[in-house]
């Protein structure tokens, strides 16, 4: 195996794990956040979509976590299409949800607060890394992942 398919393959499976441990997070995110009292005092309606889409992030983000686990090697292998369009679809919401952490989120939020800013630049780090891991699977030159 050569050097550039067991990065890859180390790279997806690190990536793989976090994203696991991000869905179970996101399923205590108000607990964790000391959100309790802002949830509750939202309407029905709006706390109830509210948790319904953490419980489907965290699924999807399971789903990503699972896929390229038990795809690893089909993934870094770079010859199946399907892992490739998997790999640019998932790259894509980590890329997309990068920019969000740059350009949505105001800066009220983290500035002037160094616990904050860094858990920001952690954040922006993380997603960025997990989009580039997948966009690279998805359009990086399967030949040089290839075993000679």
């Amino acid at each position: 195996m050569n050097d550039g398919h067991s990065t890859l393959t180390a790279l997806l499976q690190m990536t793989a794990a976090m994203q696991l441990g991000i869905a179970v997070l996101n399923l205590f995110l108000i607990r964790l956040l000391k959100w309790q009292e802002d949830v509750a005092r939202m309407q029905l309606l709006v706390r109830e979509v509210f948790r319904v889409h953490a419980w489907f992030i965290s699924i999807t983000l399971a789903i990503f976590g699972v896929m390229t686990w038990r795809f690893v090697d089909e993934m870094a292998g770079g010859t199946n299409p399907v892992c490739r369009w998997l790999a640019a679809g998932i790259g894509s919401f980590w890329a997309v949800r990068t920019v969000l952490q740059v350009f949505y989120y105001s800066s009220t939020h983290w500035r002037g607060q160094l616990g904050r800013t860094l858990i920001h630049i952690a954040l922006l780090f993380l997603y960025g890394g997990f989009a580039a891991v997948y966009l690279w699977t998805a359009f990086g030159d399967p030949a040089a992942a290839q075993v000679p």
